[in-house]
């Protein structure tokens, strides 16, 4: 819950209900949308505009919407909660673009939060994992008629209007055909070389594209777990589009790809966009790692925090072999303190040594339990 007297900044990519949510949640307060020309083009000129936006002896919440857009309009923020206490919400799509001007969010000033995909617990009855798994859980692809439709309007949209308006890149070519080979990275180790070979751009080009998809919150890297390594490890991070219907729109199917594949590498990105939110919403402070030695081990999400650690394997599978366990007994050996669980499509509870084996379908529904 948003605090009741106190200035905060909620984050979150477009498409995951910020001003939906605001506006229903603060129905009485002064909305000025960023996205708006008019509006956006006179705070540009003079940031110091906004003051004249508000009505005299105002008391309830201000909501900027899109603050990203001008981020010298935190300087302004700043000037009027301290001068005239008002509360202001302020949304947005890119925390570190605020950072990267100069700004400082408000030292202190306000909260922060974010806003992700919808969770399986929102959902609830709604729920329906083979409709995650095709389309993700952005809140629109459970009531639009056309998820599919909708799915790629999103593309478009963030191409155009985020990349294009924002100055972001100046080929939007090239960008369109790394999206595309960024996909066939997604919940595997992460090759810039290969990806920028494959997409006929300088590496450090393709570098300044995964920190734009980083900066709009739209994909993570996840480092490899290196705490007390007794092995050699993996160097390089792995990669995260924020959403499953993100990924699959992106992802090209051909006469050659396997069905099987996709959908494995969609329901890891389920679970892994599932733990990103329960993380946040519920303020555990894991730090999400993978772990892969140079021997060909490995585990694919390792949480480590306060509350210990916590490894996670998720297969597709219905059956479970011994050869599937093996990444989660040899992090064990390295790490015996750790709980281990195996997350698969079967609809059996079982247990091998100190791992848990438990139905995917089931467990993400209270998947904070385990946290």
């Amino acid at each position: 819950m948003p605090p009741e007297d106190k200035s905060f900044f909620l984050f979150g990519p477009r498409g995951t209900g910020k001003t939906t949510w605001v506006k229903s949640s603060f129905p009485s307060a002064l909305y000025l949308d960023l996205l708006e020309a008019g509006l956006f083009n006179d705070l540009l000129a003079n940031p110091q505009r906004l003051e004249t936006f508000i009505p005299k002896e105002f008391t309830d919440w201000v909501i900027l919407d899109e603050v990203q857009r001008i981020p010298e309009l935190l300087n302004e923020v700043h000037r009027l909660i301290e001068k005239y206490g008002y509360k202001f919400i302020l949304t947005g799509s890119s925390a570190r673009k605020l950072r990267q001007k100069g700004q400082n969010l408000l030292a202190g000033r306000a909260l922060t939060f974010s806003m992700h995909p919808l969770m399986v617990k929102e959902l609830g009855g709604a729920f329906k994992l083979e409709h995650s798994l095709a389309y993700g859980q952005l809140p629109s692809v459970y009531i639009e008629k056309d998820p599919k439709a909708y799915l790629e309007s999103y593309v478009k949209t963030y191409l155009q209007e985020e990349i294009q308006q924002e100055g972001l890149t100046r080929n939007l070519g090239a960008f369109s055909r790394f999206l595309e080979a960024a996909s066939f990275s997604q919940g595997a180790v992460l090759s810039v070389s290969a990806i920028a070979r494959e997409c006929a751009v300088e590496r450090k080009v393709v570098e300044s594209y995964f920190s734009i998809l980083e900066e709009l919150l739209l994909a993570y890297r996840i480092p490899v777990f290196t705490k007390k390594a007794k092995r050699r490890m993996a160097g390089h991070p792995k990669f995260y589009f924020f959403d499953v219907g993100l990924y699959r729109t992106l992802r090209p199917m051909g006469p050659l790809d396997r069905p099987e594949e996709v959908e494995g590498v969609a329901l890891e990105t389920l679970f892994f966009q599932e733990l990103t939110a329960i993380n946040d919403c519920l303020k555990l402070g894991y730090k999400i790692f993978y772990w892969r030695t140079a021997g060909g081990f490995e585990v694919d999400f390792v949480l480590y925090g306060s509350r210990g650690l916590r490894i996670f394997e998720i297969k597709r599978t219905g059956k479970v072999s011994s050869a599937m366990l093996k990444g989660l007994k040899a992090f064990l050996k390295d790490y015996p303190s750790a709980k281990a669980y195996f997350l698969y499509g079967g609809e059996r509870k079982m247990r091998e040594g100190e791992i848990e084996i438990l139905p995917f379908n089931e467990t993400v529904k209270e998947l904070n339990v385990l946290l």
